[in-house]
C-alpha cells in the first residue's frame, strides 16, 4: 500500500539529480513517513477496527470530523487510483518499443487498458483479503527481482561516466520532495482493515517499522545504482528506470524492469482497493451511505458493493495528467493525516485510560510535535503547487484548475455531511443495517 518499488521516483531525479534525489529519500521519512508509522502504530494498536483513520477520527472528536476524515481520505483516492493504470499503460508502452513495435506504443487505448487493470483488482479483492495479500507478496517479489540485478551488476562494474554526475540545469527541491512524498505516503491506509488482520496489537507496529525501512533501501539503492549510468538527469521521465536497465545490462533487464513496472503499478492499485472500499463500508454502517453499501460476500466478507462503486468512480479519473494527480492526491491525502495526528493528541487527552499496545514516546508532548514534520511538508506541497502558476512558460490554467479541484472537492465535506444527517434521520428505524450516530 506505500511502495511498489522505485517506480514513481523518476521525476524526483529530474527535478533534483542523483544525490540530491538520494539526500531528499533518506530525508523525507524522517519528517512524513517514521511519524506517520508512529501515530499508526499507536492508534490501530489501541482501536484496531474496521476502517481504521475514520474510526480514529471519529472516536476523538466526534461524527462531524470523522465524516471529514473519510470524506477527504476517498476525495484523494479519486485520483491516488487514477496513476497506478496510467503508469501501467506508460510501462507496457516502454515495453512495446524495447520489442520493436514503437507504433503500437503509441495507439496503446490508455483508458480501457486501465479499466482493465481495475476490473481485474475488483475480481482479485471479492475474493477476500487473504487473497490479496498473498497476491501482494508474489509481486514484490517479481518486480524488485529487476532492481536487485540492477544494483549488483552497477555496482560491480566500473561506472559508465566518470567524475561528477550531471545535475539538471536548475533544481527544484519543493517538487522533488512532492514526489517523494507521494512515493512514501499511505502508512495508514492498512489500518482500514485491522478488522480482518490477526493480533493487530503485535502486527501493527511490526509492519510499520519494517516496512519504513524496507522501503527507504528499494528507493535509494536503485538511484543510487543509476547514478553511476551517466545518463543525464535532466532527460528522465516517467519510464526512465528502463532506460537505466538496459544501459546497465542490456535490453532483457530493460524489459523485465519494464514488466516489474506494470507489476507494481497493478500490485499497489491491488492492495490499494482493499483499503478504500473499507471506508463506504463503515460509512453506510453509520448511516452516511445507503445501506446497499454494507453488503459482504457470503465467503469472503468482502464489502463487493462498496468495491464496485469504488472501482465506478476511479474510472473515471483515467484521463487526468500525472503531475496533476500527483499533486492533488498529496494534497488531499495530507489534510486527512493532519486529522489523524489531531485524534491522536486528542485520544491521549480524552481517554487517558486508553490500553495501549504501542505508545508514540515522549508523552503528551511527543504527541504534539509527531504532527509537525508531516504539516510542514503537507505546506511546502501545497506552496510548490500553488507556485506553478507563475512559472514562466508554463500554461499556469492546469496547475489553477487542479488546485481549485482539490479546494473545492475539500470544501464540499461539511455540505456532504449535513445532508447525510439530515437524509439518515429519515431512514434511522426503517433499516436495521443502520446504526445511530
Amino acid at each position: 500500500m506505500v511502495a511498489g518499488g522505485p517506480y514513481g521516483l523518476e521525476d524526483l531525479v529530474q527535478y533534483t539529480g542523483y544525490f540530491a534525489a538520494i539526500l531528499v529519500l533518506l530525508f523525507t521519512p524522517l519528517l512524513w513517513s517514521l511519524p506517520t508509522a508512529l501515530m499508526v502504530s499507536e492508534l490501530s494498536t489501541a482501536i484496531p477496527e474496521e476502517g481504521g483513520y475514520y474510526a480514529w477520527v471519529r472516536r476523538a472528536m466526534g461524527p462531524f470530523w470523522g465524516f471529514q476524515e473519510a470524506w477527504l481520505s476517498m476525495a484523494a483516492s479519486v485520483f491516488d487510483m487514477a496513476i497506478y493504470p496510467v503508469l501501467f499503460v506508460n510501462y507496457l508502452g516502454h515495453l512495446c518499443r524495447l520489442c520493436g513495435r514503437p507504433d503500437l506504443a503509441d495507439g496503446l487505448p490508455t483508458w480501457l487498458i486501465g479499466a482493465a487493470v481495475i476490473a481485474a483488482s475488483v475480481v482479485v479483492n471479492i475474493r477476500g483479503a487473504r487473497t490479496v495479500g498473498g497476491s501482494a507478496l508474489v509481486m514484490i517479489a517479481v518486480l524488485l527481482g529487476p532492481f536487485l540485478v540492477l544494483v549488483v551488476v552497477a555496482f560491480t562494474q566500473q561506472p559508465v561516466a566518470e567524475g561528477e554526475p550531471m545535475q539538471p540545469p536548475k533544481i527544484d527541491y519543493l517538487a522533488g520532495i512532492l514526489v517523494a512524498m507521494w512515493n512514501y505516503m499511505g502508512w495508514d491506509n492498512a489500518s482500514t482493515i485491522a478488522g480482518e488482520v490477526d493480533r493487530p496489537q503485535r502486527t501493527y507496529p511490526l509492519a510499520m517499522f519494517g516496512a519504513v525501512l524496507l522501503v527507504m533501501l528499494t528507493y535509494a539503492l536503485p538511484v543510487l545504482s543509476a547514478s553511476r549510468t551517466g545518463l543525464d538527469p535532466a532527460t528522465w521521465q516517467a519510464g526512465s528506470w528502463v532506460e537505466v536497465g538496459t544501459t546497465v545490462v542490456g535490453p532483457a533487464l530493460g524489459a523485465a524492469i519494464a514488466i516489474g513496472g506494470m507489476i507494481a503499478a497493478l500490485g499497489t492499485f491491488n492492495s490499494l482497493v482493499l483499503s478504500y472500499s473499507r471506508v463506504p463500508l463503515v460509512l453506510a454502517r453509520d448511516g452516511y451511505l445507503p445501506a446497499v453499501f454494507t453488503r459482504q460476500h457470503p465467503r469472503t466478507g468482502a464489502p463487493w458493493v462498496s468495491i464496485l462503486a469504488c472501482a465506478v468512480v476511479w474510472a473515471l479519473a483515467l484521463q487526468l495528467s500525472l503531475p496533476r494527480l500527483f499533486a492533488l492526491d498529496v494534497i488531499l491525502y495530507g489534510l486527512s493525516l493532519l486529522l489523524e495526528f489531531a485524534a491522536l493528541v486528542a485520544l491521549r487527552i480524552r481517554e487517558p485510560k486508553l490500553a495501549r499496545p504501542f505508545r508514540v514516546p515522549g508523552g503528551m508532548a511527543g504527541a504534539v510535535l509527531l504532527g509537525l514534520g508531516p504539516a510542514l511538508l503537507i505546506g511546502a506541497a501545497i506552496y510548490s503547487e500553488a507556485g506553478k502558476w507563475k512559472l514562466e512558460g508554463e500554461d499556469p490554467i492546469a496547475p489553477a484548475v487542479a488546485l481549485l479541484l482539490g479546494t473545492v472537492l475539500a470544501a464540499l465535506g461539511p455540505g456532504v455531511y449535513f445532508m447525510s444527517r439530515a437524509l439518515q434521520r429519515r431512514r434511522l428505524g426503517t433499516d436495521k443495517n443502520i446504526r445511530p450516530t
